[in-house]
């Protein structure tokens, strides 16, 4: 280490475990946050509300008219659930934990995360 980066990194340190000790603890296990209002909760206008499913039935994707999301994995239900917006053709994830992500629908499919889903009727 230089003697710049060591002269940096006494207060740099110091600043950060400052800054630490003002964070909240958190005990337990950590749980989604279901109790949080998702930032858009009107209905939305477009055609893609609904379920969709990957052909083996692993992936479930249920699209609320309301603007939230569930997933379920497997025997996992509710294993994702979070809100989500539709640009057009393009979909986006905001998943309560804080993952984002997105997809296309492209011919009646929906393109995500590598993914294809069927509306399931």
């Amino acid at each position: 280490m230089s003697p710049a980066a060591k002269r940096l990194a006494k207060p740099v340190l110091a600043a950060l475990l400052a800054g630490a000790s003002l964070m909240p603890v958190q005990e337990g296990l950590a749980r989604m946050n279901t109790d949080r209002a998702p930032a858009q909760s009107a209905a939305q206008t477009h055609p893609y509300a609904g379920m969709w499913v990957t052909a083996d039935g692993h992936v479930r994707h249920n699209l609320l008219a309301d603007g939230r999301y569930d997933e379920a994995r497997g025997r996992r239900e509710s294993a994702y659930q979070g809100r989500y917006e539709v640009r057009g053709d393009e979909i986006f994830y905001w998943d309560d934990t804080g993952f984002t992500a997105d997809g296309r629908f492209i011919d009646g499919v929906l393109h995500h995360g590598g993914m294809i889903l069927h509306r399931r009727e």
